[in-house]
């Protein structure tokens, strides 16, 4: 039985490393050499792919990148950690309404409040920059949800209550007892708004057409010269890309899989 379990596990981890595998193969071939067929062993063109990378503004687009993603969480997480602790553990009138009202926003399309987005962020001079791609982190109804079920979950309402009688204040009492015990949470949402963040593409495609601005998802799609699209530079690209979050995931994953459970478990 224990051979069939880890039999089953390692073809799924094979199964989800194999596209990796063959974007790593591409990065090493003539893009017209692409075509003939999929890729399995290495060529002797990752070099030359690698140079038409690194002399376009590569450095500067991961940059841009790297400030959204660290901007986003910073901001995405603060938003739903204060969301989360308010509604969680405070009684106040339209605590219901926002509850549910968190949980409709999460069945709406991002898409569908796309245009008025923009229409916004233009109407505030912020068009063509940065900031819409990480403003749009302020109001995040899936962290919000996240880190109420997780508070509500993981801070027994006794020791706010003994924090309180001992004379602690608010702002003490969720940032030196709160916060700690909610660790795993932030851990694990930090990894999800890195992520999703540092692969947005529909975003900065609608707000940004300054290519001093383009971030790593647009710089991709516009890598290559006129009439002919490169795509073993691309591939090599998209290595490059995918090394933070690799790093990410094997420093934090054991937080993240905790994360993930501990709202989930009932004492």
């Amino acid at each position: 039985m224990k051979i069939l379990k880890w039999g089953f596990l390692s073809l799924i981890t094979v199964i989800s490393l194999f596209p990796f595998y063959v974007m790593i193969m591409m990065s090493t071939y003539y893009s017209e050499d692409i075509f003939k067929g999929i890729p399995l062993l290495p060529s002797n063109y990752f070099l030359s792919n690698l140079q038409t990378v690194l002399q376009t503004d590569f450095f500067r687009v991961y940059a841009n990148s790297m400030i959204v993603s660290i901007s986003a969480v910073l901001l995405g997480v603060s938003t739903s950690t204060f969301i989360g602790y308010a509604v969680a553990k405070f009684q106040f009138k339209m605590r219901k309404f926002l509850n549910y009202f968190i949980i409709i926003t999460m069945m709406v399309p991002a898409q569908v409040g796309l245009i008025g987005y923009i229409i916004e962020m233009r109407n505030l001079g912020f068009g063509n920059t940065l900031l819409p791609v990480i403003l749009t982190w302020s109001a995040w109804p899936f962290g919000a949800f996240f880190m109420i079920q997780f508070v509500r979950d993981t801070v027994p309402n006794e020791i706010l209550e003994c924090a309180r009688i001992d004379g602690a204040s608010e702002p003490g009492i969720l940032f030196k007892i709160v916060m700690p015990l909610i660790k795993p949470g932030l851990s694990t949402l930090s990894m999800l708004v890195f992520l999703w963040s540092w692969n947005n593409y529909l975003l900065p495609l609608v707000t940004i057409n300054n290519s001093k601005w383009f971030t790593l998802p647009l710089f991709v799609s516009t890598l290559g010269i006129v009439h002919r699209t490169d795509y073993g530079a691309r591939m090599a690209a998209l290595g490059l890309a995918t090394i933070p979050l690799l790093l990410i995931f094997l420093l934090g994953s054991r937080t993240f899989i905790k994360g993930i459970t501990a709202g989930a478990v009932k004492g």
